[in-house]
């Protein structure tokens, strides 16, 4: 509106000329021979002294003589004159910027050059063509253009045109008063404001229409944190310092936060409330699980996303004609602080009547047969259509023909209820809901379903290239990659080439952005392949000290890299030395020997751990490996170790000759006989098949692995232990996932190994099992002495729901579930909890049920206890929790805090005898699996 009006102005002052601007003093007026008279009202024309404050020169040469037009010359343009009389005549832009849009410049009159311009309709377009660019600045609250005619002598006419210019307020200050960083950071307004164009900072223009748009934004803002209610006023107040200066203020009242205590489904017969409201992610009602699964907030941006869920669920179901209406709210009550309002929410439904599926048939296929395509659809005449299964079935057929080098495959369904318009699938709000069409027995209503494809071309790979990988080098990367130059651009391929590199773990995962793909410029069907990748610091440097439930306190200095040079080689040099450990290492690991993906490597060490209440363990020796490739994610691995084993320090009630004497078993397992000292020599061959997305953050992806130890020639130590073991993870939404560990285990010794030595038996308890439990804790005892001698057998089960909370941090909620059975038992769900019973004089009274001590009377021996069984608990033991998770990016590990509940703890024992706390609090180093 203001520009039309504007225009009109500038019209209005070319066509009639006026003598003077309104409301401005007349100057005195400079007289020249022969003035013209003024058209309208035939008094004699004059020259201005000045116009809007600027002076106004008389035609002359440069020496200063009156140089008037010739006379009988036409009107000429004489002067242009920016005017700024409505904010004082002081311009907050340099005038020469505007002078810069004014295209009329160049067709002023140059009187001492006796250049004479004439004034014709040519000019007034030039005009219009000034107004246009001037206001197009957006520097403009107000533009008009007024053509004055004065006197140049000898009865010519001089049209002096006059730009009136009121520019735009400009921000000095903007401030955002009541926002409350903790409900919306401000950083959050202005990023929404740049995501749409705006950016209020310091000499902006503003105007009330951006203003209001602002003000809108900022309430939006607020409405998707659940602040329907939320008053936002902006406040202008003018700046001392130059004219137009303001500070722009916006006054926010949040108001209550509107909650969501019900959902009330109406019009729904076939699906229950229950069913739909679960297809919602952000307008559910309240919950404990909201915090992680959403919900709970009324986010009214957000409901047509929701209502596009329950769509969708009811045409999986065979619903095609199902719609959502526009919802109601309905206030229940508000908190008494006034930050809270409940509110349910009603959602109209309409359900229609369910399909079944009438013919089926495909178009636009000409690579791939229909009787191919049928399976991937299961789309069956006669059974309920479901749009699930299309999806299915385009997912697959995008995955087929991907493999072909057809990535821009692409498809839809066409549904045509019998008797119906079509209705397309791919549109859920869809055209008016289609009547019924009744199958041709008078059953329920059917619908045609034709697939349409559109197969696109064959393309090739042109170009692979790698950007970012500033340490690891191409060949590294390259040998993961399952496309070929100048072969197939096949899709799937670059799926399994990407979760390969991921899970190097050598790189930030590789994800959007980071996989480009573009057609090469000239080429009809080629594509070149770019990944962008951002090195992660995979070299671990340690210098230190520390404290671990394993080790104790200790003090370590070490180096390693699982990216040594760049190569993809792992490296390790280690020592350590602490109250209850040390241990000195060096490893070296190339996992494609010649190019060739074959892995060999080298371990050597010497380490020493005390296992607290039972015995120290020193050991010395090394190993080595050798692997190779078996399908994409697939390896083998023969690993050869010679270890050098020396037991001491046993707990002192293991070794009681009383307990001991006789029992041959446990007098081999302990070592007594070999004076502490095995050796072990043994081969481990093993599978793993691992297609976990990630090494430090997993939220995908599934690990198996299957390995026998076979321990004998070249030892003194006979034994066979099997071990198998399953990790799967899965999403569950952008930030969580769930992962799962199955893991079992057997070891028996044969030959003339009698018993297995302590240090080979099975053991549970601590952060790597079940983590309610102290380290080895958990295990079967030996019946004299009651203290915990390891298994043979053993069944363990860890679940975990992992958060990413923000950055490097993880929250993980977790519950471990395990078992520890040694030769001739059997896995059991109740096991019976014994105590040691002493025969007690009269005079002496045991209050305390788990105490050890031996009495005696003079000149007798000590009275051995008795053990007997009093009661029974489960024989499965189990810790639940949450621990948080730091990833230490120059440590290469995550640091753990840990919080454990033992469930179970009558009954439970550890290594000195005393009940286990029902509750753990520890730090710990890396994960559980």
């Amino acid at each position: 509106m203001r520009f039309l009006l504007c225009f009109l102005v500038a019209a209005s002052a070319a066509l009639s000329p006026a003598s003077a601007f309104a409301g401005q003093a007349a100057t005195a007026p400079v007289q020249l021979p022969a003035d013209a008279p003024d058209q309208a009202t035939g008094t004699p024309l004059a020259l201005p002294a000045t116009v809007c404050g600027l002076t106004v020169p008389a035609p002359a040469d440069d020496a200063g003589n009156p140089v008037p037009p010739p006379a009988g010359t036409p009107a000429v343009v004489y002067a242009l004159m920016p005017c700024f009389a409505a904010q004082g005549g002081v311009a907050v832009v340099d005038p020469e910027t505007y002078t810069f849009y004014m295209e009329l410049k160049n067709h002023v009159s140059i009187p001492g050059q006796k250049k004479w311009v004439p004034y014709t309709d040519e000019i007034e377009q030039v005009l219009l063509g000034d107004f246009k660019r001037l206001w197009a600045t957006t520097f403009l609250d107000n533009l008009s253009i007024e053509v004055v005619d004065v006197a140049l002598g000898n009865g010519a006419v001089g049209k002096l045109v006059v730009y009136h210019m009121e520019e735009r307020q400009r921000i000095k200050i903007v401030d955002y008063v009541g926002v409350d960083n903790a409900t919306v950071d401000q950083g959050k307004i202005e990023e929404e404001l740049k995501k749409r164009g705006i950016n209020l900072r310091i000499d902006t223009f503003i105007d009330p229409g951006l203003i209001r748009q602002v003000t809108g934004i900022v309430r939006e803002v607020y409405a998707e944190k659940g602040y329907q209610f939320a008053d936002v006023k902006p406040a202008v107040k003018e700046l001392p310092g130059g004219p137009k200066l303001v500070h722009l203020t916006f006054n926010v009242n949040e108001g209550p936060k509107v909650k969501i205590r019900d959902v009330d489904f109406v019009g729904n017969v076939k699906l229950s409330d229950g069913k739909l409201e679960k297809q919602m992610k952000e307008n559910k009602s309240k919950s404990w699980l909201s915090f992680i699964k959403g919900g709970g907030t009324f986010k009214e941006d957000k409901f047509e996303d929701d209502a596009e869920l329950i769509i969708g669920h009811y045409r999986d179901e065979g619903y095609i004609a199902a719609r959502v209406g526009q919802p109601q709210l309905k206030i229940l009550e508000d908190e008494n602080d006034g930050k809270t309002r409940w509110v349910q929410l009603t959602v109209p439904i309409s359900e229609g009547s369910q399909y079944k599926i009438g013919n089926v048939t495909f178009e636009g296929n000409t690579v791939v047969k229909p009787e191919l395509l049928a399976p991937l659809f299961k789309l069956k005449e006669g059974e309920t259509y479901s749009d699930k299964n299309v999806r299915k079935g385009f997912e697959k057929a995008r995955e087929l023909y991907g493999a072909g080098g057809y990535y821009e495959f692409t498809g839809y369904p066409d549904l045509k209820p019998r008797d119906q318009a079509t209705t397309d699938v791919n549109d859920p709000a869809g055209p008016p809901a289609p009547a019924p069409g009744p199958s041709a027995a008078g059953g329920p209503p059917v619908v045609d379903v034709t697939v349409r494809l559109q197969e696109g071309k064959q393309y090739f790979v042109n170009r692979i290239t790698f950007l970012g990988n500033t340490t690891t080098r191409d060949n590294v990367i390259r040998r993961e990659i399952r496309l070929v130059e100048s072969g197939v651009f096949n899709t799937e391929a670059l799926k399994y080439s990407v979760r390969r590199l991921n899970q190097l773990g050598y790189f930030k995962p590789l994800e959007g952005d980071a996989i480009g793909v573009e057609k090469t410029p000239g080429a009809d069907n080629k594509v070149d392949v770019k990944l962008q990748f951002e090195e992660q610091n995979r070299n671990q440097l340690t210098f230190g000290a520390g404290v671990s439930q394993f080790e104790g306190f200790f003090g370590q200095l070490s180096f390693q890299t699982s990216n040594f040079m760049g190569r993809g080689e792992t490296f390790t040099i280690s020592a350590q030395q602490g109250s209850r450990a040390k241990n000195y290492q060096i490893a070296f690991s190339e996992p494609f020997l010649f190019d060739r993906p074959q892995t060999v490597g080298i371990d050597l060490f010497n380490r020493e751990f005390e296992y607290i209440g039972l015995y120290t363990q020193a050991s010395s020796g090394g190993n080595i490996v050798y692997g190779f490739q078996v399908q994409d994610f697939g390896r083998m691995f023969l690993n050869y170790s010679l270890e050098r084993i020396h037991v001491k320090d046993l707990n002192p009630q293991l070794v009681n000759p009383a307990i001991t004497q006789g029992n041959i078993f446990l007098q081999e397992s302990l070592l007594l006989g070999a004076g502490g000292r095995r050796t072990v020599s043994k081969i481990a061959p093993t599978y793993v098949w691992n297609t976990v997305d990630n090494p430090m953050f997993p939220m995908s992806g599934k690990r198996f692995t299957a390995s026998v130890d076979l321990a004998g020639l070249g030892g003194n130590t006979k034994f066979v232990n099997p071990r198998f073991e399953s990790i799967t993870y899965f999403q569950h939404t952008r930030r969580t996932s769930f992962g799962f560990r199955g893991q079992v285990e057997y070891i028996r010794s044969y030959g003339d190994t009698v018993a297995l030595p302590i240090f080979e038996k099975l053991f549970m308890g601590g952060e790597y099992s079940l983590r309610g439990f102290d380290l080895r804790a958990v295990g079967p005892r030996d019946a004299a002495s009651g203290v915990v001698i390891g298994g043979n057998k053993s069944l363990l089960f860890n679940a975990e729901y992992l958060i990413n909370i923000a950055g490097p941090v993880r929250l993980v909620l977790f519950g471990d579930v395990g078992q520890v059975r040694d030769a001739g038992e059997n896995f059991m769900w109740k096991e019976p909890v014994y105590q040691n019973v002493f025969p007690t004089p009269p005079t002496v009274t045991l209050t305390d049920p788990f105490a050890t001590v031996g009495l005696r009377r003079e000149g007798e021996e000590d009275i051995l206890p008795t053990r007997m069984k009093v009661g029974e608990l489960s024989a499965f033991k189990s810790s639940i929790g949450a621990e948080v998770r730091f990833f230490m990016p120059v440590l290469n590990v995550p640091f753990r805090l840990i919080f454990a509940m033992n469930p179970s703890r009558g009954g439970v024992l550890n290594n000195q005898l005393q009940p286990e706390a029902k509750f753990r609090f520890r730090f710990a180093v890396g994960s559980t699996f």
